[in-house]
């Protein structure tokens, strides 16, 4: 198992789905994790769950104070962040003409600019603690485009195109600075991907996911790539995005 022996994270949308596989996993690997979630209870709960001196954070990506006062309270109880996780973010499926004026701006500001107030606030204490590194959770999505997904498909590009920039800035402070990009995975998101998917095509969402990628992917196959990026085995890999997505965005037919 990768060792993340005394590494301290913060880990958003950690209270339910992928950042809870996430947060479980770092756990596993020797880490203390500050879990951020709008949902306030749902984050505590998780935390508790969790122990190991775990925190639950109510924290919306969407407010600057929100997100100083999250990573405030990470460095409070821990001494320190090594490790920040920007996993938040929200997904809608519907025909890009149909998309709102809102709906766009608020997919963009949960996981773009979400990603961004994290980092920036996050970056001056992982600069203190040397051999930091920041996660940042695209797509596959964010890799390719898809039908329905115009608005979810242009957030997880920025995060990509986000990542290596930053990456690039903050090497000379000892932080790398990689994405991960999931294909389907077996959550809520993906749940409410098959309506909307089954009537324009003429397959079964079942077995779209089989043809394209195999199977659908679990939240702890994405925890994988996340805690091998956060490790010391990794310290050599910056600025990169990594698919985990079973050959769903290699498979033509």
């Amino acid at each position: 198992m990768t060792d993340l022996t005394g590494r301290r994270a913060i880990v958003s949308g950690a209270a339910q789905g992928i950042g809870l596989a996430i947060a479980k996993r770092l756990v596993a690997g020797g880490a203390v994790v500050a879990i951020a979630d709008v949902n306030g209870a749902g984050a505590k709960a998780a935390a508790a769950d969790l122990g190991n001196g775990c925190i639950g954070i109510a924290c919306d990506v969407r407010s600057t104070a929100d997100v100083m006062a999250a990573v405030a309270a990470a460095v409070h109880a821990f001494g320190g962040l090594d490790l920040l996780v920007n996993n938040a973010g929200i997904e809608i499926c519907k025909p890009a003409m149909d998309v709102t004026d809102e709906e766009f701006t608020r997919i963009l500001d949960i996981n773009v600019v979400g990603t961004y107030r994290f980092t920036k606030a996050a970056v001056p204490v992982l600069a203190q603690a040397g051999g930091a590194a920041i996660v940042n959770m695209a797509s596959a999505a964010g890799t390719s485009g898809g039908p329905l997904l115009s608005a979810y498909c242009a957030s997880k590009g920025a995060v990509v195109r986000y990542t290596e920039s930053v990456a690039i800035e903050l090497r000379e402070a000892g932080i790398r600075v990689n994405a991960v990009c999931p294909g389907i995975i077996a959550t809520d998101m993906a749940d409410r991907l098959v309506a909307p998917i089954e009537a324009i095509s003429p397959i079964p969402f079942d077995d779209l996911i089989e043809m394209k990628q195999g199977r659908f992917g679990t939240p702890d196959d994405v925890a994988e790539m996340v805690a091998f990026l956060a490790s010391g085995d990794a310290q050599f890999i910056n600025g990169s995005h990594y698919l985990v997505d079973g050959g769903l965005t290699a498979n033509l037919f």
